[in-house]
Parts: C-alpha cells; structure tokens; sequence
C-alpha cells in the first residue's frame, strides 16, 4: 500500500495539470486579462493578452482585447498598431472598426478615421453604432451638416440602435425645429430607458414640449411639406388650449398627448404606422398612460413632486414600473419619415 501511495500522488498530480487551462486558452486568457482591466490594472492586461498572442497569434477576439487594454492605458500609438490590420480581415466585426475609430478620435488622426468609416460602412450598410460614431467625429469637426446626415441614415438603417436618436435630438432640439427633437427624444429615452443621458432627453422633451407651445404658432419656421411633421403639427396645434394657465407641466402634457395619439389613430396611423405612438396607444388601453407621462415629465418637471404622485398613485405607478422593466422596446424597419435630409 506504502509503494502505491507514490504513485497514486503522481497520478493525482498528472490529472490537475490537465485539468489546468493552457497559458494559451483563448477564454482564459481573456477572463484574466478583462480582471485586470476591471481592476484599472491595464499594463497587466496588456501582458497577459500578449502572453496569449503567442499560441493565437491570429485570433482576433484576443487582439480586440489588446486593442482596447492599449486604449484604456492611453497607449493609443500601439493600439492603433494592432487594430489597423482589422480592416484588412475578412473575419472583421462592426466592434473591430469601432474600436480603431475610438482609437483614431483619441490621437484626432482625422482623415485616417474618416477614411475607416467609409470602408467600415460599405461593409456594415446597416450598423446603427458606425453611423453614429463618424456622426460624432463629423460634429467634433464642427461639420454639423454631415454629423446630422449619419445619425439620420443610422436612425434610418438601424432603427433599434438608440445613440443616433440622442445625437440627433440633441441636435434638433438647438435648431428651429420643434418636432424631430420631441418624436427622437422620446424614442430614445424607450429605447435607453435607464442611463444618465436618459435623464438629459427627458429634460430636453419637456423644454421642447414649451418650445412648441410658446408663440402659439406651432407651423412657423418648420418643414410643412414634410407630411409626418405637418400632421403632427395639425393634431398638437388642436390640443393646445389644454395648456390655460397652467403651463406645460407633466398633467397638461398628459392630456394633450391622449387626444393627440386619439386623433392620430383615426387620422394618421395608416399613412404613417409608427412603432411609438402604437406604444402610446398599448398604454392607454392599458391604464399606463398617466404614469408614462409622468416618468418622462414628472421627473423633469419636479422631482420631488413626482415621487409625491407615485406615493399618491402607488398601484398604478407599480403596474407602469413593472411593465416598464419587462418591456422590450423596438422600432420595425420602414418606419423613417424624415425625409428632409
């Protein structure tokens, strides 16, 4: 039994050392080297992703990796020596050239970044994050025009993707225009319901909301020969006695909006089917409608007021909440109508 115990050890042993991962093991490599970065620990990461480079010199799951530890440790000049052969790959991803660009934006290698897009783009002709992200670095050059064309083609060809509407509201909600910034503003904050930048759109639909009713002359200065933004400014322009004096708070909204998607249902909806306003139409049926309005005004308005209306209006602000987390908000293809871009 004594000489077996030998033995016995040394095959224990044998066994373990299998069981262990290679150094070279994509996903382990990866989990240690994303610890680190969580970490802040990037010079870690980087070695460990280098180690792992060595026995997958190709994967390129493993040089994104890189990539990235190299732009969190603001070591951009040789991330963008890994990532400027991801084009080149046949097997490259949306997340490749993103990751490039972010890398381009932080040393402001313009041209070469503007170059990457356009090839990016003629491979992905539907990434919604592409065409946000050129838009982004068309608006740090100050070329407003061109940053508000991409995010509308992103909105356009990836409805789904949230950060072109924020781009694009933001955008609106500057100029003259009182409509695209209210119809994209709310889109994004179903679609991001949950983030900073969600409490900055509700901020700006409640102030475009006032933007629209101030002169009481809803049509000036806008695009009335598009049919979507002429009709919407017929039905808001019919419900405006609702503001009396009051002001435009998150009760007066809430009445207007009801009989704005009222009438637009029986005027509008098959002309111009629209994934939000059938959104509008679920919650009214559903008794939400109140509290919807809440949660994007209420909040904006006056907070401490809106957590008093939750108090008073405990079932149905639970019911709202509830549906609100378990939702998940989508806009269907072939549901775009500005068309003055």
């Amino acid at each position: 039994m004594k000489h077996l115990l030998p033995v016995v050890g040394l095959l224990f042993a044998v066994h373990i050392a299998q069981a262990q991962p290679e150094p070279g093991d994509v996903k382990t490599v990866q989990e240690t080297a994303k610890g680190f970065m969580k970490q802040g620990d990037y010079s870690n990461a980087v070695l460990v992703l280098n180690r792992g480079l060595q026995n997958n010199a190709d994967n390129l799951e493993l040089q994104k990796d890189l990539a990235f530890a190299y732009y969190l440790n603001r070591d951009y000049v040789r991330g963008i020596e890994v990532a400027k052969k991801f084009p080149e790959r046949q097997d490259a991803d949306v997340h490749s050239f993103q990751l490039l660009g972010m890398l381009y934006k932080a040393i402001e290698e313009v041209k070469e970044c503007e170059k990457m897009y356009k090839s990016a783009l003629k491979k992905f002709p539907n990434s919604g994050t592409l065409y946000n992200e050129y838009g982004e670095m068309m608006w740090s050059k100050k070329d407003y025009s061109d940053a508000i064309k991409l995010w509308e083609k992103g909105i356009e060809a990836d409805p789904s993707y949230s950060g072109n509407y924020y781009n694009a509201a933001k955008y609106y909600y500057f100029t003259p225009d009182k409509v695209w910034a209210l119809v994209y503003g709310e889109v994004f904050v179903n679609l991001e319901s949950y983030s900073k930048r969600t409490a900055e759109i509700k901020n700006i639909l409640l102030d475009g909301y006032k933007k629209l009713f101030t002169d009481g002359n809803l049509t000036k200065d806008q695009d009335t020969k598009n049919e979507f933004v002429k009709a919407f400014l017929e039905i808001m322009k019919s419900q405006s006695s609702f503001i009396g004096a009051n002001g435009v708070t998150a009760e007066t909204l809430s009445a207007i909006r009801t009989k704005f998607i009222l009438e637009w249902f029986s005027k509008n909806a098959t002309r111009f089917p629209f994934r939000l306003y059938e959104y509008h139409q679920q919650l009214l049926k559903a008794g939400m409608f109140d509290a919807y309005n809440q949660w994007i005004f209420g909040t904006a308005n006056n907070l401490p007021a809106y957590e008093n209306w939750t108090k008073t209006h405990q079932e149905e602000y639970n019911k709202f909440d509830y549906f609100q987390h378990n939702r998940v908000f989508k806009l269907p293809a072939g549901q775009y109508y500005q068309t003055g871009k």
